[in-house]
């Protein structure tokens, strides 16, 4: 085996296997830090070793191993004083970790759980869960959520030093305990899909790992509980996967829902989605994730753009911003009002959003506004709104979709391009 193919495997260990080691680590060893950096001393042997040794047959025992007993190095160099012995000696004797893969989803589990304890502050349990389980970086969190990333490393900080302090059990609670901690765990979830379907930066729009990823953690919460809301955010997420792969061109630019090749979307993953739909809706308990399935599935079925059921997508919209009002629910609907009964209606709809504030600094509003000025003709209003757009996203694809739109509403005036 040569050292290239020996680090190519640690690099692909990485990316697949980081966040459940980091799982089972802290575990094994009791607290965040001491298992951060088990990890990175795991994985910088795997890069001395593997070149060497070869590839180990489970890279994830190997990496629990090589980390956990660093950790042990780490300690007994640190140990002055005979009191640290027995907790040395209880860390040494810990059970060899398993291969199989029901203790590494439990690790997991535990995890996601831990990070959404009710002790812990609303905006601490987002963050804390996105950096530890999803994997995001403190930056990306930060642009999700509007905030700087300072303010989301302390919210981080200030997360696991509560866990530490006051010794929150690291465990998948009761079930009588599970419903206090599920709209966090999903909320958690569907922002990890969200960014790896429509990636803040970066060269690609998407983000396979981090959806993968989701989806994974979503059939995990379904097969643990099978509430409505788990159900319904699962088939969510399986119904905007099934076509991600028409998202974008041979080139990378983005293609938009109406011009997309339905032939190419994954009618596995929609028929699975669909059944998933119709067990949430069985139970008469309808929430914001069962209802944004709902609407996703209109669009998965509809057998063309032209043919799409808009006023079944504005009644359930209606019925979404009644039980889970907020302006990006709005702001959708709006979108949907306009495609039901045209752009004029659809430019008030957008208008009334976005002069109730909170979406300024939202580029996709100003694009929705910008769309139905375009098809009302309103050509410089929509330069203006689609510059608006431009100036307030990162992400490559986005950017030369709104550029092309400008370009095109520049060559029908004279003058000055945008």
């Amino acid at each position: 085996m040569s050292a290239a193919d020996a680090r190519a495997a640690v690099e692909t260990a990485y990316r697949t296997e980081k966040r459940r080691v980091l799982a089972t680590l802290i575990r094994l060893l009791g607290g965040f830090e001491a298992a951060e950096e088990a990890l990175q001393d795991a994985f910088a042997a795997a890069t001395e070793q593997w070149p060497r040794d070869g590839i180990p047959r489970n890279p994830h025992a190997w990496l629990v191993s090589a980390g956990r007993f660093k950790a042990i190095d780490r300690r007994r160099r640190q140990a002055r004083l005979a009191g640290l012995l027995p907790e040395l000696a209880a860390l040494a004797e810990a059970e060899p970790e398993p291969a199989m893969s029901e203790h590494i989803r439990d690790d997991e589990l535990r995890l996601i759980f831990t990070c959404c304890h009710p002790a812990l502050a609303p905006d601490a349990r987002i963050a804390l869960t996105l950096r530890e389980v999803g994997g995001l970086t403190t930056e990306e969190i930060a642009r999700a959520h509007l905030v700087s990333a300072p303010t989301v490393a302390q919210r981080i900080v200030r997360a696991k030093a509560k866990i530490r302090d006051e010794a929150l059990a690291y465990e998948v609670p009761a079930r009588a305990e599970l419903p206090a901690r599920l709209d966090s765990v999903l909320r958690v979830i569907y922002l990890v899909f969200n960014e790896g379907y429509c990636a803040t930066e970066g060269p690609s729009l998407t983000r396979t790992d981090l959806c993968a990823e989701a989806i994974r953690l979503g059939r995990l919460v379904v097969e643990l509980l099978g509430e409505p809301e788990a159900l319904g955010l699962l088939a969510l997420m399986l119904l905007h996967d099934a076509r991600r792969a028409t998202r974008v061109d041979a080139a990378g630019d983005l293609v938009l829902l109406e011009d997309q090749d339905r032939s190419l979307w994954d009618r596995r993953r929609i028929a699975e989605a669909g059944g998933l739909v119709e067990r949430a809706f069985a139970t008469r308990t309808v929430g914001p994730y069962v209802l944004q399935a709902a609407i996703a599935a209109v669009h998965a079925e509809a057998p063309s753009a032209g043919q799409t059921d808009w006023a079944r997508i504005v009644a359930l919209y209606d019925v979404l911003l009644r039980i889970d009002p907020s302006p990006v629910v709005a702001l959708n609907r709006a979108a949907a009002l306009g495609m039901r009964d045209g752009p004029g209606a659809g430019l008030a709809a957008v208008e009334a959003v976005l002069g109730q504030g909170g979406l300024d600094g939202y580029h996709l509003a100003h694009a929705a506004l910008a769309d139905m000025q375009r098809r009302l003709g309103l050509t410089e209003a929509a330069r203006a709104s689609y510059r608006r757009a431009l100036g307030l996203t990162r992400q490559p694809a986005e950017r030369r979709f709104l550029q092309s739109r400008l370009t095109q509403l520049a060559e029908n005036l004279p003058g000055d391009g945008p």
